[in-house]
């Protein structure tokens, strides 16, 4: 039988190929569990981070009510669902990350916490909190409360298995790791209980109904394991092409751009550049870098095309008119010296076109 009738049948009936996609399926749950050091009982696959994100905070709140806590720079799928139960949002320091001390404080002055999340890899500038710090704060002062951190921007820059060992929720996506988009995995510590988001079936422990995605579980699977395999190399060979962009773009536009991370000593992933152009628009910029066949996005992917700048940047106390020229450009596997010479020959000329007629 070829992969994809195994792909294609349903792992919950009993015939030869429901049976063949479900050993596929506990392959793929296996792979990703021991990548992140967790119990494959632990995985729940999803259609996404998003999902990931709202089933963690949602779903520990429907079932054990109590007050969610969440960072000031956290992805709209964790900052939203905190935000409409009435939570918590913690203050960003001004180099994007959170500081364990001002996490204490909050968590000091409220009561029946039930869940805390904390970015690992912030998804617009990618700087990368201290789990293990923010971990041991909120041990220490609000022990009760169960700890989730979006991963779903770490998995290529930083080891998860070990950064969130402590940790008990983790949200995970397959298209930042190389692999489809629409595929994702929220582990779930073994012992936690929470109410699904999606009824209907016994799918996933009870966790998340719907006939499971076999080939998207194997694919995801496919690209956890290339990412663990490849992380250190990557990060030397990105992070050395992407200060190349950020000094060539210095280089070219001076004091016409600006970094919001690199270079305050704080850590940030290799695969990201965010820079602001505070003299001209975003949105009039990615036009003009699209027409030239370069993709890049103001905000967070799901954010982008919105009007109003980002809220990770206000949070870090950016000014509004430099927010507003924001730029998020990201580096992968196929990223090449070439591409990073083809992106300066492109933006600098693109920037300075909108300055001289006014920033948009």
């Amino acid at each position: 039988m070829a992969a994809s009738e195994k792909h294609h049948a349903n792992p919950t009936g009993s015939h030869r190929a429901a049976r063949d996609a479900r050993r596929a399926l506990d392959d793929a749950r296996d792979l990703i569990a021991e990548a992140y050091g967790r119990s494959p009982a632990e995985v729940v696959f999803t259609s996404g981070g998003s999902e990931a994100d709202n089933l963690a905070i949602r779903g520990v709140l429907r079932a054990r009510g109590g007050f969610p806590v969440c960072s000031a720079g956290e992805h709209h799928a964790v900052l939203e669902p905190v935000e409409y139960a009435g939570g918590a949002v913690v203050a960003l320091t001004s180099d994007g990350r959170v500081d364990p001390d001002v996490l204490s404080e909050v968590l000091g002055g409220l009561d029946d916490v039930s869940i805390v999340s904390m970015i690992a890899v912030n998804h617009e500038t990618g700087a990368i909190n201290d789990l293990p710090a923010l971990a041991e704060a909120v041990r220490r002062v609000r022990p009760e409360a169960l700890l989730h951190t979006d991963a779903v921007q770490a998995g290529g820059w930083i080891d998860v298995a070990e950064a969130a060992a402590d940790f008990d929720l983790i949200s995970i996506t397959g298209h930042k790791l190389g692999g489809p988009v629409g595929t994702g995995a929220l582990f779930i510590r073994s012992g936690i209980t929470l109410d699904p988001l999606l009824l209907g079936g016994g799918q996933e422990r009870g966790r998340r109904a719907g006939t499971p995605d076999v080939a998207g579980a194997c694919a995801l699977a496919a690209a956890v394991g290339v990412t663990g395999d490849r992380r250190a190399e990557e990060i030397v060979r990105l992070g050395a092409l992407r200060d190349e962009l950020v000094a060539g773009l210095r280089s070219t536009l001076r004091d016409h751009v600006t970094t919001t991370v690199l270079g305050g000593g704080a850590p940030v992933a290799a695969g990201i550049a965010h820079v602001c152009f505070p003299e001209i628009e975003a949105e009039a910029l990615l036009f003009l870098l699209d027409q030239q066949g370069l993709r890049a996005s103001a905000a967070s992917s799901c954010s982008s095309g919105a009007q109003d700048p980002s809220h990770v940047l206000a949070a870090m106390g950016v000014p509004r008119e430099v927010a507003q020229g924001s730029l998020r450009l990201s580096l992968g596997y196929t990223t090449t010296p070439a591409d990073i010479d083809s992106a300066l020959a492109i933006i600098g000329p693109a920037v300075e076109r909108l300055i001289a007629h006014g920033g948009g």
